[in-house]
């Protein structure tokens, strides 16, 4: 078998559809297997896989067991030669994994020695903007300060400020880089059993820095792949509150002491930058919350062949509803749309492909627009708009 997806779910039920509907079309012609864990999630997620997806392999927890023992229980029954560690909040195209993995064996085929590591590919948010986490260097005391700080940002191509999020890349340049995100992680399965896996003291928030820094270690290269394009609603992953700042240091602090812990100065200054960037969290987090303002939509566009859904929408939305036929135009952004409106795009998956929306989502970035996708055969409609806020679903009658 060539490849094993694994996705560990906790309570993002319509997020995990819609994935696994992506996933399911980009492997068609791949020797596969699909293997969910469920981290004990208290929605419906596990009564929806068995009714619609009841080919895929489920492990149910009965308990939140966290990221990285999640993904090894996935992990130890899979038969792929790679395997691919995936979000729930994904969505992939109908290639990702036939470019990705013609990528690995290029590799292999330039590398009788067999050095490749971890490879990551280019993550958008529900806006088509790019997720610089995409790639990153390692979290050392002075990389950490540039990024709690924003010094990253004053000469991101700087080689002593741009580190955190390896900026020595173009989002739109392959190449090595030091850690990737583990929202979507390619790799051979013997690799990944070589090195035990994801370290299960990491509950979470360090597990994919460890990971790609171990591997690192070992001689490996870890890649970053421009080639194809994965919608990662990272919303639904974390909602950033006290309790996530308070796991994230106590996530980077164990990954510090555990790789640099001969370095006590070191130690004492990485721990100094981690609180000094919650206290800068919080005042950022509570001066938003007071500007934040969620405007509804002041018109949506159906990109669809269905007129039927067109007037459901029109009931639902209580709002102007244009109907982009499909049928007679392909799914381009107009120049006729009236961008001050700042429209909401509705892209229907029964006749658009996944491929697609997201090369939509990524050209129309910055323009304005937000996105909902309605998936194949479903009766909702779902989106994010921007990384840091919970997505949102709409249910169609």
């Amino acid at each position: 078998m060539q490849l094993s997806v694994i996705i560990l779910n906790y309570n993002v039920r319509y997020f995990l559809e819609l994935c696994l509907l992506s996933v399911q079309n980009a492997l068609l012609e791949i020797d596969s297997e699909i293997i969910v864990v469920d981290n004990n999630s208290q929605d419906d997620s596990c009564a929806m896989l068995k009714e619609l997806f009841p080919h895929i392999k489920l492990i149910q927890n009965k308990e939140n067991l966290g990221f990285s023992k999640g993904n090894n229980l996935g992990v130890a029954p899979a038969k792929g030669d790679y395997i691919c560690i995936l979000n729930p909040d994904t969505v992939v195209a109908e290639d990702t994994f036939s470019k990705i993995l013609g990528f690995a064996r290029s590799l292999d085929t330039l590398d009788s020695i067999d050095t490749t590591g971890i490879i990551g590919c280019k993550l958008i948010d529900g806006a088509g903007q790019f997720l610089p986490e995409s790639k990153r260097g390692v979290p050392t005391p002075w990389v950490a300060f540039t990024k709690i700080m924003g010094l990253y940002k004053i000469v991101p191509k700087s080689k002593l400020l741009g580190r955190y999020y390896a900026e020595h890349l173009d989002e739109n340049q392959t190449g090595k880089v030091d850690v990737l995100v583990g929202a979507f992680m390619l790799m051979k399965r013997n690799l990944y059993v070589e090195v035990g896996g994801f370290d299960e003291n990491c509950f979470m928030y360090s597990d994919d820095i460890d990971l790609s820094y171990v591997i690192a270690k070992k001689g490996k290269s870890n890649y970053y792949f421009h080639e194809t394009s994965v919608i990662h609603y990272k919303g639904e992953s974390t909602i950033k509150d006290g309790t996530y700042m308070k796991r994230f240091q106590q996530a980077m602090y164990y990954f510090y002491k555990k790789h640099f812990s001969a370095n006590i100065f070191g130690s004492v200054i990485f721990n100094l930058f981690m609180k000094t960037g919650i206290l800068l969290f919080s005042f950022s987090k509570k001066n938003k919350e007071q500007l934040k303002n969620k405007a509804k939509p002041k018109s949506f566009l159906l990109y669809s062949y269905s007129s039927e859904l067109l007037d459901k929408l029109n009931s639902i939305l209580q709002n102007k509803v244009t109907f982009y036929d499909l049928k007679k135009e392909k799914a381009v952004i107009s120049s006729s749309i009236n961008t001050e409106e700042r429209p909401e795009i509705i892209l229907d998956t029964n006749f658009i492909s996944f491929k697609e929306s997201i090369e939509f989502l990524e050209s129309a970035r910055n323009k304005g627009f937000t996105f909902k996708i309605i998936p194949k055969n479903a009766n909702f409609l779902i989106g994010s708009n921007n990384s840091n806020e919970r997505g949102e679903v709409i249910k169609i009658p």
